[in-house]
């Protein structure tokens, strides 16, 4: 039995935040890894002797997570890599939904908004992540940081679809070779980042996103209804397959 295991209820939570706080700093895998081992064992080694995690870290949880922070060097090139695949692949979504509906098109304003909203999403989500760990927030008050995160990148989209639809900028037109070539590209892109991440997060949360909308088309449904019922179905489909992946990774 490892050290994590003997340790009590809260000073699990302190690891789990500790680590989720230095990698949303973007810092070396390992090195986080080297800290959080020989940090359980410190922990382990107090417990055992009475004593709080404050005895350990020598001061509040944050001020220890934001010291340890500023002492450790940064991922830069495995968190530029992270964020040119998480911008394609929130792009390849938009690709995969467009091509549901057939040739492809994009305005220059498309292009780089979703690079834009792409990168914001991303900021927005480490300083999130970091914010959580640090406060050790309660899970009404987690729920709702999460949902904030979601709300703002999904309202920039929508702001920019009619951003799009009022200024007019140079499109980008694929003829059908174009499509189905950008179509191969895209496919590739999303089973070679599922191969890497050795997961199938990403094609699942695709499928849920763009499969529910054609296939209530298909239905005699009215056209509000069916938009309505596309999104909660979508976005709770997403909620609830992410809801079942982080108890499986807890358990496991």
């Amino acid at each position: 039995m490892n050290a994590k295991s003997k340790l009590s209820a809260k000073s699990r939570r302190f690891i789990e935040d500790l680590r989720v706080y230095l990698f949303s700093s973007g810092k070396y895998a390992d090195e986080i890894d080297e800290i959080v081992e020989e940090l359980e064992v410190h922990l382990l080694e107090a417990e055992t002797n009475g004593k709080s995690i404050g005895k350990v870290v020598g001061r509040s949880p944050q001020e220890y997570m934001e010291q340890l922070s500023d002492e450790m060097p940064v991922d830069y090139k495995s968190w530029i890599k992270y964020i040119v695949i998480i911008i394609l692949g929130a792009f390849s979504f938009t690709i995969a939904n467009d091509l549901m509906e057939g040739t492809l098109s994009y305005s220059l304003l498309e292009l780089i908004g979703h690079v834009v909203i792409g990168g914001i999403f991303i900021a927005g989500t480490f300083t999130a992540f970091k914010y959580i760990a640090a406060n050790q927030l309660s899970k009404r008050k987690e729920i709702g940081v999460l949902s904030a995160l979601a709300f703002v990148p999904l309202a920039l989209f929508f702001g920019l679809i009619y951003l799009n639809r009022a200024v007019e900028t140079p499109v980008i037109h694929f003829d059908t070779m174009g499509t189905v070539l950008t179509a191969v590209i895209t496919g590739v892109f999303l089973f070679g980042v599922s191969w890497w991440a050795k997961t199938w997060v990403v094609p699942i949360i695709l499928a849920l996103l763009i499969l529910p909308e054609p296939l209530l088309g298909m239905t005699a449904m009215d056209q509000k209804t069916m938009l309505v019922l596309s999104a909660f179905i979508s976005f709770g489909g997403v909620g609830i397959y992410l809801l079942i992946v982080s108890k499986m990774d807890k358990a496991s």
